[in-house]
């Protein structure tokens, strides 16, 4: 290698190193920002807006200690949880049909689920609560945790499809000759080879329905089934001059959501690559 060719080279990594930092300080300073700030008073966020507490304010200890979050946070739990069992339950045997078996029109129904990855949540508002409230399930967490699975089913199908597709045709054929039919395939081998798969849709569901805020707030007038995103916002509406108690409620109320990212972040790249360990 030339001199030349070595220090291109270190160049290059020089400025791939400082916007890996650039990047990095996007993400981490408004995060900082946003957990510091809870523990502060307004006055602190405008002198020092991102240093140490002095002193120390217990914005997130009231929180905590406030039933409605409580309650807020277990209708998102429970919305978020119903959702992704429906749409991962449902997709799975959909994707499952689509990438081991060959009939006429697969191709045009995965088409159509396609498709509707194209169709913007917004459009269906109107029609959906006119629906959702023909059908009596306003103020109903069924008129949230079904639609969301609806709109995350292309996703979760096209997904989980490519993956059952890179399993050998060799493992199903071994599990016939050791008696499993279809179904037994399907939740003896087949599901179990998938759990990286099966953790990436989960993520995904779980966390677009604990960020849903349109249609909890356009189904739910009871405020007792109000969900985080919608409390965070009536928070804010109630407390819009105390913005360091904002920032605590918004940072405890995104918790949840990144643990369970924490927990499953392992196997996300298998689950996006499609790729088969053994």
């Amino acid at each position: 290698m030339t001199a030349t060719a070595s220090r291109a080279q270190r160049t290059r990594s020089v400025v791939l190193h400082l916007v890996c930092v650039a990047v990095g300080a996007l993400i981490v300073v408004p995060v900082w920002f946003g957990v510091l700030g809870g523990f502060k008073d307004n006055g602190q966020l405008s002198t020092n807006p991102l240093g140490w507490p002095d002193p120390w304010v217990p914005n997130y200890i009231d929180i905590l200690s406030n039933g409605v979050f409580w309650r807020q946070l277990g209708n998102s739990l429970l919305i978020a949880v119903s959702s992704t069992v429906i749409v991962v339950g449902a997709a799975a045997m959909a994707a499952f049909v689509f990438a081991r078996y060959a009939f006429r029109g697969r191709e045009f129904l995965v088409t159509l689920f396609a498709i509707g990855l194209m169709f913007p949540f917004a459009v269906a508002i109107l029609p959906l609560f006119v629906l959702l409230r023909g059908m009596n399930l306003l103020d109903n967490p069924l008129g949230v945790i079904l639609p969301q699975a609806a709109f995350g089913l292309p996703i979760t199908i096209i997904i989980l499809r490519q993956f059952f597709r890179t399993i050998p045709a060799e493992v199903e054929e071994a599990a016939v000759l050791d008696g499993c039919g279809s179904f037994g395939f399907f939740w003896r081998v087949l599901l179990p080879m998938a759990r990286p798969a099966l953790a990436t849709v989960s993520v995904l569901a779980i966390v677009t329905s604990w960020n849903n805020f349109m249609l909890p707030l356009v189904v739910f007038s009871d405020q007792s089934w109000w969900t985080l995103p919608v409390g965070v916002q009536a928070f804010q509406g109630q407390y819009a001059d105390d913005t360091a108690r904002v920032l605590a409620y918004v940072v405890l109320s995104m918790l949840p959501a990144l643990g369970f990212y924490a927990v499953a972040e392992r196997q996300l790249i298998g689950g996006l690559t499609g790729s088969v360990k053994g």
